[in-house]
């Protein structure tokens, strides 16, 4: 059995072809992550929110990785189907982890076609600029949507490190080369992770497709955001992001419930009658 729901609940879907249009008609482009059912349900009730990106952060986020290197295919597609389950609207984009797509043309359709077959995923999104092109066009001409991935690219973690990518006049023009590439290979939007403003702003100008901040600044066509730092799921343990804005304290809320809800069993005041079977 298919997880995507039926066609007529979801005709009201976001589209890759809406997504393209917002750069035209100015309209910023919104863009959270999700790794399972009830989050994706409640962003999907959030009508102004464009795309559910089910992001391979997931390795970090929800299974406790120190980098996103160790995530599989078959992580990635558990989570896209958990997400799909909970999404009728906004547009579902799935991370391709690490060597899934690096390796060959081949290998990299066949396991987009799997976060599309079994995940449920409308898109996939990519790492990388002009090496990984004809991979992206390729995909594309299979049917297969797909986001690009430049500046900081997590899954090149061990090579660059955690550091801003495009300070130098060099770097900063070879970005700008790969962000062209991406366009050109037929990408529908792309992702910029933590460039420098201004580099930021002269890509979003010369591109015709959405870019997507991430630590980037305020220029982009859109920004996206990892649902855990935007509500600081781990409370006090969370890292200070400079590109971070806490919108709630989600993880101090839960640890306090918890301790109310130990105080009262060991008080002997849950349950209270009002509360149990009788």
């Amino acid at each position: 059995m298919s997880s995507t729901l039926p066609l007529k609940k979801r005709e009201q879907a976001v589209t890759v072809p809406q997504i393209l249009a917002r750069k035209s008609a100015g309209r910023r482009v919104t863009v959270l992550t999700a790794y399972d059912y009830p989050t994706a349900r409640l962003l999907d009730g959030v009508r102004d929110l464009d795309i559910i990106l089910v992001g391979d952060s997931l390795g970090m986020v929800e299974l406790g990785y120190d980098t996103t290197v160790p995530v599989t295919m078959d992580e990635m597609v558990h989570h896209s189907k958990a997400v799909r389950r909970g999404v009728r609207r906004a547009l579902v984009v799935a991370d391709m982890p690490f060597i899934s797509y690096q390796t060959s043309e081949a290998d990299a359709v066949r396991n987009a076609g799997r976060l599309l077959q079994e995940g449920g995923a409308n898109a996939v999104k990519l790492e990388g600029g002009a090496a990984i092109a004809p991979t992206i066009r390729r995909l594309v001409e299979c049917g297969i949507p797909v986001m690009g991935h430049i500046g900081m690219t997590p899954q090149s973690v061990n090579l660059m490190g955690w550091r801003v990518q495009g300070r130098s006049e060099e770097d900063a023009d070879r970005i700008l080369r790969d962000a062209i590439a991406v366009q050109e290979s037929g990408a529908f939007a792309i992702v910029l992770e933590l460039i420098p403003m201004d580099l930021a702003r002269r890509i979003s100008e010369k591109l015709s497709i959405p870019t997507i901040g991430i630590g980037s600044g305020p220029s982009c066509d859109g920004q996206v955001l990892v649902i855990s730092d935007m509500i600081a799921l781990h409370g006090e343990d969370e890292p200070a992001y400079k590109h971070v804005r806490h919108y709630a304290n989600v993880g101090v809320a839960i640890r306090e419930a918890a301790e109310g809800y130990c105080r009262d069993v060991r008080a002997g005041s849950f349950p209270d009658e009002g509360e149990s079977f009788r």
